[in-house]
């Protein structure tokens, strides 16, 4: 074999060619240094003035071109991402592909009954636990946004069931920075310090400007914390195009992006080279019914824009997955499929909302399991095949020859394990052993999966030291955030 040819064969797939790249940068800066951003926190707007930002009106704060491309300089272009047992778990760099649970779904489908009902607390530590013991689930998030809990203390509440069952890296919600202070003590607890924390984060916060174009208090206090802790997170935008954004591709682009960017400059000024993962979402408003959809091409298409304007960057970059059907039909499953498998060839290296239902409202465990499955599906089309000699296979063709098979050869023994892709619960019986099984389709086996996860599998569990003083947190928590009046 020649060899200035390739010996393996991969999907390649940009959206974006340099010079288009180039034009959407441009536009950012020029709507940053003109336009600029409002930023709704004072300091904030002291730290960007300070560094050469001309303010008007108070908060209306616009970004120097230098000053962006600085901030872009300045962020880590990789970060590591341990789990709870101090492990390397995600190195989010270059096109890294990482898969993981979303947050704050309102309902959630009974595992038991089929139902759609209320998010409860339970529902948290089934999601944790389910995504625990899926292979292809990289971290976990809260999932469900419970009702039977203090508002106020929710997202503390969240992450510590996150924590019990579960020693994947959690991405993780907060109202603001009094909840998030608590969140970051009982991070400090598990890994053994506030510098442990810093050393092997395990956790990022997601946090997101207020489209369009304006900082809100809550998110920029959140901003500085994280910045001030070393935890990373993932500050990305999320407009609706023809709603908070405009309808259009291109300028939902250009907008989101000098959001991102700007959010970036605040950070980054706090405190340099502090983790931050970028990006941006632009769903669709469905001018018909009003609803947003999450699966939209329109959005796919976006995602892959940004991606590839972020690896531009050589900043870690987040994206999205999800369905806009209300329960696990055929829909939601062609949605999540092409949603993961842009995802993959997009080269994202955060797919959060994994398992995501009824447009970003509605979980259901079994669809998580299910797009485990369609992760590792995608991974085996991403990872392509070989163009070695062996895996060309001339000789044992020739030796086989004419009338042959294949079937008894020493070279399927070798080579059959890490040359196919073997499915867990896709049906690859005929028509007869298939009925012969009860005739179950995939929603039902993934469901029975699911349920079968949560009856036998156990997640690691913490020290008992460290669960009594994350219940002691809780709720000391409780009592001091009980009164209190949150500030996006």
């Amino acid at each position: 074999m020649s060899s200035d040819v390739s010996r393996h064969v991969q999907p390649h797939y940009r959206l974006l060619d340099a010079g288009q790249i180039e034009i959407i940068h441009n536009e950012v800066l020029e709507l940053l240094a003109t336009t600029g951003v409002r930023v709704l926190h004072p300091e904030a707007v002291r730290l960007l003035q300070a560094a050469g930002c001309p303010v008007r009106n108070e908060n209306q704060v616009r970004i120097p071109a230098p000053l962006v491309e600085a901030s872009i300089r300045s962020a880590p272009s990789a970060i590591t991402v341990y789990n709870r047992l101090g492990q390397p778990a995600m190195q989010l760099e270059g096109r890294n592909l990482h898969f993981g649970l979303g947050t704050d779904l309102l309902r959630t489908v009974d595992l038991e009954t089929g139902q759609a009902r209320m998010s409860l607390l339970k529902d948290v530590a089934q999601a944790a636990a389910v995504a625990d013991a899926c292979p292809e689930i990289d971290f976990i998030a809260s999932f469900a946004l419970p009702h039977d809990t203090p508002t106020n203390t929710m997202y503390i509440e969240c992450f510590k069931a996150e924590l019990e069952n579960s020693t994947k890296p959690i991405f993780f919600t907060a109202a603001c920075d009094k909840d998030l202070a608590y969140i970051l003590a009982m991070a400090a607890r598990v890994a053994g310090s506030t510098e442990a924390l810093r050393q092997k984060p395990f956790l990022i916060n997601y946090s997101e400007p207020t489209p369009p174009l304006t900082h809100s208090y809550g998110a920029v206090s959140k901003l500085f914390m994280c910045a001030d802790h070393g935890v990373p997170i993932c500050y990305t935008p999320a407009a609706m195009m023809g709603a908070t954004a405009p309808v259009t591709i291109a300028g939902g682009l250009v907008q989101t992006t000098a959001e991102a960017l700007s959010g970036l400059v605040i950070h980054q000024l706090r405190a340099p080279g502090a983790p931050i993962i970028s990006g941006l979402g632009l769903p669709v408003l469905d001018l018909r019914t009003s609803c947003v959809s999450y699966a939209a091409p329109e959005l796919k298409l976006s995602n892959s824009a940004f991606i590839d304007l972020f690896h531009h960057y050589g900043l870690p970059v987040w994206s999205t997955t999800g369905s806009d059907s209300h329960c696990l039909d055929e829909q939601a499953a062609l949605e999540h499929a092409f949603s993961i498998l842009m995802a993959s060839l997009d080269g994202a290296n955060l797919v959060h909302d994994v398992g995501y239902l009824g447009q970003g409202l509605l979980g259901s465990p079994a669809s998580i399991v299910m797009c485990n499955e369609i992760i590792s599906y995608v991974k085996r089309i991403a990872q392509g095949f070989a163009l070695t000699e062996d895996a060309l296979g001339l000789d044992v063709i020739r030796e086989v020859g004419p009338g042959g098979n294949y079937l008894t050869h020493d070279h399927t023994l070798a080579n059959f394990r890490k040359s196919l892709w073997v499915s867990q619960m896709l049906n690859r019986h005929d028509p007869v052993a298939w009925a012969a099984q009860g005739e179950l389709r995939y929603r039902d086996r993934v469901t029975r999966k699911a349920r079968a996860i949560l009856q036998q599998h156990r997640p690691v569990p913490l020290e008992a030291a460290v669960a009594a003083d994350l219940t002691r947190l809780v709720q000391e928590a409780r009592a001091a955030l009980a009164d209190e009046v949150f500030v996006a």
